[in-house]
């Protein structure tokens, strides 16, 4: 997947919860490493007394954490994944990337989708009617999922300008899965509930007020569609919201595919790449404004297959939104920028370098408030530049931190969630049509662990209520008098390097006893409605095995930023064009890239 970017610049599962998949790939699954034994310090000969004994040595799990093969393999090719309330993973392939399944090579199309249970480690494949590949998926409030757009037309692998540069084309379908009955619907509302035009590559986000919002993708026609459309449950998609951006001057926007965007505390919808410009949502004027300028001025001058991060949202930090962006360009880049978007006034400034460059990387938040990044490479799709160690972003610190490595390359259409029991899989990687990485790996990372390697003692939640309302406080029960911190994190849904509902939100609570008194915020806009994953988080930063809460009701009404921009233009940005796409890569592979406008 190479997106579209016109740079407005210049113009328990307590097992092991994976997602994977396959459309040709090959190999076999490894057994589970089996971790090293613990060491006992000797006490000293008696009757002389035993010296104070000498700290043994610190093991690589409790500093790197631990990956591991699971002993099965994934049957479709997974390139989306969302994790559900009931515990199970939705894993959407459609055609999965291999034209062969589709029309009009095949009259009789394969399209697939897959449940995995992962205590049981049984996968159920089931056909569905359309081709979901390269889809927008999100949850609705309710726990189903939303699925728009996908495939109409493959494009063909030939050289960017060339006579058989053919783009691919998308889909204005709409289904829902409802995770009760493990079965895929119709959209609501009229025509099944269809977008106005198709959307290959699409974004799909929840607003505060549980409603979601698609953005982007390519039309029917193979032409950038930019526009928003805005779903309501029960009735169907809104009208198109041209993506008309102000504020721009003689720069020219245009979205690219798979757009970042993020749900900001004061209800807007902030967009953060790849392209050089970052532009802002408001929903109650229905109209999009320019922001501010990335730093990035790379080979590309985009961070095209980068990933993008909402950083936690917790009361020590008074829930400022700050976003993260890291990666991406090919070859790729190992630099981050971090925006804070609690200013009036919000500019990018350098964030501390990766280990290593990576695109079509992921990055996924854990329990502790540490983001985990891995997966991708130096050159886009090239195994032999494959990014295979992870690392840890610490918000705190501002620093990143070695986290093993796992073994299989990960690159094009790979997936990253975190699981219930706080550990993460990760599964896929797509270098050619109708080839995959079928292996599934889990990392537990260090904080499963103690010093000596041996299984780290875990909180636990003894009791906590299956819904709360916005503004209310309720009990949680649990044996453990050394909890630090409580969150809920909402539950993931990843495609292409970007996990568009992943949400980080710490919440304030006072301790009696065996009992914490938990307060939910009462802006939405925080905490936009859904079910999330309940850790707590001892003062060793040890999380518990998560419990599923839905989130609800009233919420207060906030009040949109006002954002004053800067006014200058970035060297890099004033010397291009007013109206430039990214440098095209050798083979459109999976997207279509109009040539600039001079």
């Amino acid at each position: 997947m190479k997106m579209k970017i016109v740079a407005p610049t210049v113009c328990l599962l307590i097992a092991s919860v994976m997602i994977g998949c396959g459309g040709g790939g090959s190999g076999t699954g490894s057994g589970t490493q089996q971790p090293p034994s613990g060491q006992t310090p000797q006490p000293g000969p008696t009757p002389v007394p035993a010296p104070t004994p000498t700290p043994g040595p610190v093991s690589s799990r409790s500093q790197l954490g631990e990956w591991s093969t699971l002993s099965y393999q994934m049957p479709i090719n997974p390139v989306h994944a969302a994790l559900l309330h009931t515990g199970k993973i939705l894993i959407v392939s459609g055609s999965g990337n291999d034209p062969n399944n589709a029309y009009p090579i095949n009259t009789s199309p394969n399209f697939q989708a897959a449940i995995w249970d992962s205590q049981s480690g049984a996968i159920k494949i089931q056909r569905v009617d359309w081709d979901m590949f390269c889809n927008g998926m999100s949850a609705l409030s309710d726990g189903r999922i939303l699925i728009n757009g996908g495939t109409l037309g493959y494009g063909a692998l030939a050289p960017v300008g060339g006579a058989s540069d053919i783009p691919f084309t998308g889909l204005s379908n709409t289904s829902i899965f409802d995770p009760s009955t493990e079965s895929f619907l119709p959209g609501e509302g009229p025509n099944q509930g269809n977008t106005a035009h198709g959307r290959w590559y699409p974004t799909v986000n929840e607003l505060g007020d549980g409603r979601l919002m698609t953005t982007s993708g390519l039309d029917e026609n193979g032409n950038t569609n930019n526009t928003s459309e805005i779903y309501t449950a029960g009735q169907g998609w809104g009208g198109e919201i041209p993506g008309t951006v102000s504020g721009l001057g003689d720069f020219n926007f245009e979205f690219p595919l798979y757009p970042r965007l993020h749900l900001l505390p004061t209800g807007q919808v902030f967009y953060s790449a790849p392209s050089s410009a970052s532009v802002v949502f408001d929903p109650s004027s229905r109209s999009w404004s320019f922001l501010a300028w990335t730093i990035y001025g790379g080979p590309i001058e985009e961070r095209t297959y980068g990933s993008s991060v909402l950083l936690p949202l917790t009361p020590a930090n008074n829930y400022d939104p700050k976003v993260m962006i890291m990666g991406g360009d090919n070859p790729a880049t190992k630099t981050t920028e971090i925006i804070d978007l609690g200013q009036i006034t919000p500019r990018w400034v350098q964030g501390p370098p990766m280990s290593q460059a990576r695109v079509e990387m992921e990055a996924t938040l854990l329990p502790n408030g540490k983001v985990f990044v891995s997966g991708g490479s130096a050159e886009d799709e090239n195994a032999s530049t494959a990014s295979l160690t992870s690392e840890l972003y610490d918000p705190v610190t501002n620093t990143f931190l070695p986290a093993g490595s796992n073994t299989y390359p990960r690159l094009y259409h790979n997936v990253q969630l975190l699981l219930p029991d706080g550990t993460v899989m990760m599964a896929g990687g797509n270098p050619a049509q109708g080839v995959y990485e079928k292996h599934i790996e889990l990392y537990k990372p260090p904080y499963l662990f103690n010093s000596d390697g041996t299984p780290a003692s875990r909180p636990s939640i003894s009791s906590a209520p299956s819904s709360v309302t916005y503004g209310s406080t309720f009990a949680v029960q649990t044996p453990n008098t050394d909890i630090a911190s409580i969150e809920l994190i909402k539950l993931g849904a990843v495609t292409h390097s970007f996990d568009m509902d992943q949400r980080f939100v710490g919440l304030s609570f006072t301790s009696s006893g065996g009992t914490l008194n938990v307060t939910v915020p009462a802006n939405s806009n925080l905490l936009p409605p859904g079910y999330y994953m309940l850790f707590l988080v001892n003062s060793a930063g040890v999380p518990s095995v998560a419990k599923f809460v839905h989130v609800s009701g009233v919420a207060a009404p906030v009040a949109a930023t006002r954002f004053q921009p800067l006014k200058e233009v970035p060297a890099y940005v004033a010397h291009r064009p007013r109206h430039v796409t990214e440098s095209p890569l050798p083979l459109r592979k999976e997207m279509h890239i109009h040539q600039s406008n001079r």
